[in-house]
């Protein structure tokens, strides 16, 4: 397309040429024109500014900002709020309880140390054990192992006291063979002279290896007590012996005995339809339920927090562990809550391991 020429030049050409042009005519309508642009481009132009105008801060909003009294109000709220939330959030975690550790009860206090809860004695017991001390009969030498249910090395209290005893009955001080010819002899200068210095001497020796004997017993009974012990084992050997108590304590093959079973399932048996199907005996011990897991867990739970509280704090990768023990119980706490409807062995499983509703409600963020 040809470029367009201005009027102006047109209205020159045209004047060459010889033609009138009435130029006033002209002139009002191009200043018209004009005049009309001008006011078109003077209404669709905006001026520029570098923000926009709703960012812009009142002056309302200045003076607050630049008010002492408004900002000092303001960090009071604040305050009251964060103060607000956090006896909020001590209450909501009382509440719940500790989702690691729950309550600690004489069996969980047991763990540490892998044996029995102490029972405290009765007044007649204490009553007696003064008496005893006050007497002036010798005691029998310690040993506690030969009284703990669980031992050390897989070795049973029973087996023990048998090995104790085989052992006292082989180094027990015997006769001699000729027995019978020392008896006549014996006998014969008995019958000949006064033989009471004699009897007495003789009598005196085996005293003396009876007792040596009996020193050198107790000697061994009392280290054999200290090497089984727990009390001297390692971690590993007490969390072994915690396990057997979980399996022993929660098993179903106890429980069964001594708690509430649960009501059977509502399903219509009618005469035409067959008996319920009977339950296949169980074999063994119980170390599968969702009991003896929970007690396991919670066995290893306390040994990692025990960890990660005193020589574990950089321990990144027991942290984890503990983490996913934590969340792994949870879920059964959840599936045994939901079967057993809050049943016998669900109370037996709370009451006895300290379990709070922090352990399996909600979310659990170590």
């Amino acid at each position: 397309m040809p470029p367009r020429l201005p009027t102006c030049l047109h209205l020159q050409l045209e004047a060459g040429n010889g033609i009138s042009v009435d130029y006033s005519v002209l002139e009002a309508n191009e200043s018209a024109v004009l005049a009309g642009f001008t006011s078109q481009s003077s209404i669709s132009r905006r001026a520029f500014t570098p923000s926009s105008r709703q960012c812009k801060p009142t002056s309302e909003k200045q003076r607050k900002h630049r008010d002492p009294y408004a900002l000092a109000q303001a960090r009071a709220l604040k305050a009251a709020n964060l103060k607000r939330q956090e006896v909020l959030k001590k209450e909501r975690a009382g509440s719940l309880g500790n989702p690691v550790r729950g309550i600690l009860t004489p069996f969980v206090e047991s763990l540490d140390h892998a044996l029995p809860q102490t029972v405290k004695p009765s007044v007649r017991a204490t009553t007696r054990a003064s008496k005893a001390e006050a007497s002036s009969e010798p005691q029998p030498p310690p040993a506690d192992a030969i009284n703990e249910t669980h031992l050390n090395y897989f070795v049973s209290s029973s087996e023990l006291a048998d090995a104790l005893e085989r052992s006292h009955f082989l180094t027990e001080p015997t006769q001699s063979s000729d027995q019978d010819k020392v008896d006549a002899e014996v006998d014969a200068k008995r019958e000949a002279a006064d033989s009471d210095k004699a009897d007495s001497e003789e009598a005196e020796s085996k005293r003396r290896e009876m007792n040596t004997h009996s020193q050198q017993h107790a000697k061994a009974q009392t280290a054999l007590a200290r090497i089984v012990s727990l009390a001297n084992g390692n971690s590993q050997d007490k969390t072994r012996v915690n396990i057997q108590r979980c399996i022993d304590t929660f098993g179903r093959h106890n429980t069964d005995q001594q708690l509430k079973q649960r009501a059977p399932s509502n399903v219509p048996r009618g005469p035409g339809l067959p008996p319920a199907p009977e339950k296949t005996p169980r074999a063994g011990p119980d170390t599968g339920s969702s009991e003896v897991q929970i007690g396991v867990l919670t066995t290893k739970i306390r040994v990692l927090a025990n960890h990660l509280e005193t020589i574990g704090r950089t321990d990144k990768v027991n942290k984890r562990n503990l983490r996913l023990l934590v969340h792994r119980r949870q879920k059964l706490l959840t599936y045994l809550r939901r079967k057993e409807r809050g049943g016998a062995r669900w109370q037996n499983l709370v009451n006895t391991l300290g379990l709070t509703d922090g352990t399996w409600m909600g979310e659990i963020s170590l």
